[in-house]
């Protein structure tokens, strides 16, 4: 590793800019090949799990990314209640193309009440089910789905096999901590968030525009 270093260190910018120019070649003639091998279309289940934070940010941001090309997307939040959040705000906005079911009463802590959570969550999967079944939309997401599966809210069985039923092209995202390894194994893309530091534990309270 030195004596590369040296070796960069005594050429000169002429040089470096060649030798750096010729390198993005040959690894842009790589990807193309690479690129060139994937064919596939098709809709994707999406997990976004781990103990970090950003896994719904993250979420929505496919969210907005779809409606920027004229997408119909579908949103059930199976946890977040009375919290108002900007992204529900700003997607009230586009009325004609998504559909907003905020089903939730809160973390189970709050409610205190396993049979009221268990019937939110039920009522929330009715809206999921109809969503996910509908051709029309091209992107659903299932906000914290992941949390009322590690409660047993609902059958995961159920879970499963809708999924596994969608329609071809239709997308479906799914955040939440502890995702089940039935969900992760059926899935086509998994992200765990991994958290470094989060300044709650600092003291600092959730900020308007980072956490709401």
């Amino acid at each position: 590793m030195n004596e590369i270093r040296k070796k960069k260190a005594d050429m000169t910018e002429a040089e470096l800019d060649a030798r750096h120019a010729d390198k993005m070649r040959k690894k842009k003639e790589a990807r193309k090949k690479i690129l060139a091998t994937k064919t596939i279309e098709k809709g994707l289940i999406i997990v976004h799990t781990g103990k970090g934070k950003g896994k719904t940010t993250a979420a929505f941001g496919m969210v907005f990314r779809s409606l920027g090309h004229g997408h119909k997307v579908g949103i059930v939040q199976f946890v977040k209640g009375a919290w108002a959040t900007g992204e529900r705000d700003i997607l009230a906005r586009f009325d004609d193309l998504v559909t907003f079911k905020t089903m939730g009463e809160g973390f189970t802590w709050e409610t205190q009440d396993r049979q009221r959570d268990i019937a939110a969550a039920r009522a929330a999967w009715a809206e999921a089910k109809k969503m996910i079944a509908d051709k029309s939309y091209k992107l659903v997401l299932l906000d914290e789905l992941n949390i009322v599966l590690r409660y047993d809210y609902l059958p995961l069985d159920e879970v499963i096999s809708a999924l596994k039923a969608k329609p071809e092209m239709t997308h479906v995202i799914v955040t939440g901590r502890n995702a089940r390894d039935a969900l992760i194994d059926i899935a086509d893309l998994v992200t765990e968030m991994t958290q470094i530091k989060h300044p709650f534990r600092s003291g600092v309270k959730a900020q308007e525009g980072i956490e709401f």
